[in-house]
């Protein structure tokens, strides 16, 4: 949870501060929001009853008093605003369409054909934003904005320089062409990030200051936050989770290395490690059967992966670490089982504290969910820079 400030010239980050304090919780007082935020109770009074006239907020019913009047509680109006999340993976285009809760309302999901242009592609995106909308009964003027996740890397104007799973797309400027199409604001950010944000508005990670997402997916990244400002590095490329070492003499990787997390755990790889020409989704179906050749794959997977965490762990020194992404499917409980059993067992500050390992409950859209929680992120988070700028 954040903490606000009583200098002047801070109402919109004291504002962001106490509606991302309400959004966080399930219900929460004017009192709680002054104890957690440490803003004076005339200031939360005040940002409120603002919130209140605006509409984002609703007074639900009261707590229970030890003396004194009834506490209200006070939540966010999940239907105040909608945002479109995108989730752009080459081979699909999933899309939702989310209230102001990170709820999604309703769901889309559409192939991808090997080899079309750029150009084709978004175009596919915006008609699925508006079909999503059509079907929803949603107006336009109750839209926030469309939040896209894509494969990176992304510069800061939201193109793409040369994603290596998509070649033929170097220098795609993928956020103003699908604002261009969908007549929309767009908010852009690499999948892993954008799965992070969704699991900080609407999944385990509300109220935790630091965590990490490990997002596996087509290809293997990840999100950081820290101290509750997500973190994207000097080139909004951070958190590559996937270009860890895990065997130093393993399978050469696109980036340049050799044994990285992705080029020995993404779903090409564990087909290629088995072998039989079986796709992905058919191994893992295997392993949770328990057969002993898919399942030897998939743990020794399971082991790098684990690997890989112990880093990212031992590095950031976080409270949670999440894991999410499609590639979890069928075999999301044995990936955790492992990877939860290294971090407790081998994190350099174990006996300091714990650092819990969870499955984000939002993992199979973990993407899309995300990048519409990129739109209110954008929207309505506190930002420090912001407030450093003012």
């Amino acid at each position: 949870m954040q903490l606000g400030t009583n200098l002047p010239k801070v109402g919109s980050y004291n504002r962001a501060v106490v509606l991302e304090a309400i959004q966080a919780s399930d219900g929460i007082s004017r009192v709680q929001i002054a104890a957690r935020t440490r803003l004076t109770a005339q200031t939360v009074s005040v940002i409120v009853r603002r919130l209140l006239e605006e509409g984002l907020v609703i007074e639900d019913g009261s707590a229970p008093s030890n003396g004194g009047k009834p506490r209200t509680i006070l939540r966010v109006d999940a239907g105040a605003g909608y945002a479109i999340g995108v989730h752009f993976d080459p081979g699909e285009i999933s899309c939702v369409l989310a209230d102001l809760a990170g709820r999604p309302v309703a769901r889309l999901r559409l192939p991808v054909r090997p080899g079309h242009k750029a150009d084709t592609v978004v175009r596919q995106m915006a008609r699925a934003a508006r079909r999503i909308l059509r079907e929803a009964g949603v107006a336009d003027g109750k839209v926030l904005g469309v939040g896209l996740a894509c494969p990176g890397p992304l510069d800061g104007d939201g193109v793409m320089v040369s994603p290596p799973r998509l070649p033929g797309w170097n220098q795609v400027p993928i956020k103003s062409l699908l604002e261009e199409y969908t007549r929309f604001p767009v908010t852009v950010d690499n999948d892993a990030t954008a799965a992070a944000i969704g699991e900080r508005w609407a999944g385990t990670a509300r109220s935790t200051p630091s965590f990490a997402y490990l997002y596996l997916g087509t290809g293997i990244g990840g999100g950081i936050f820290l101290d509750n400002q997500v973190y994207r590095g000097r080139s909004l490329n951070a958190a590559e989770f996937g270009h860890i070492t895990v065997e130093p003499d393993g399978p050469e990787c696109y980036c340049g290395n050799r044994g990285c997390v992705e080029a020995v755990c993404c779903p090409s790889a564990i087909e290629a490690a088995l072998g039989t020409g079986a796709d992905h989704a058919a191994i893992c179906a295997a392993a949770a059967r328990g057969e002993s050749e898919a399942l030897a794959v998939i743990e020794h997977v399971a082991g790098r992966l684990a690997d890989a965490a112990v880093s990212v762990v031992n590095m950031l020194d976080i409270d949670l670490l999440v894991l999410g992404g499609p590639a979890l499917r069928e075999v999301g409980g044995l990936y955790h089982q492992v990877i939860a059993a290294a971090v407790s067992t081998r994190s350099l500050a174990r006996r300091l504290h714990a650092v819990r390992v969870e499955t984000s409950p939002i993992a199979a859209d973990a993407a899309a969910i995300g990048a519409a929680s990129l739109v209110f992120h954008a929207t309505y988070a506190p930002r420090l820079g912001a407030l450093l700028s003012g």
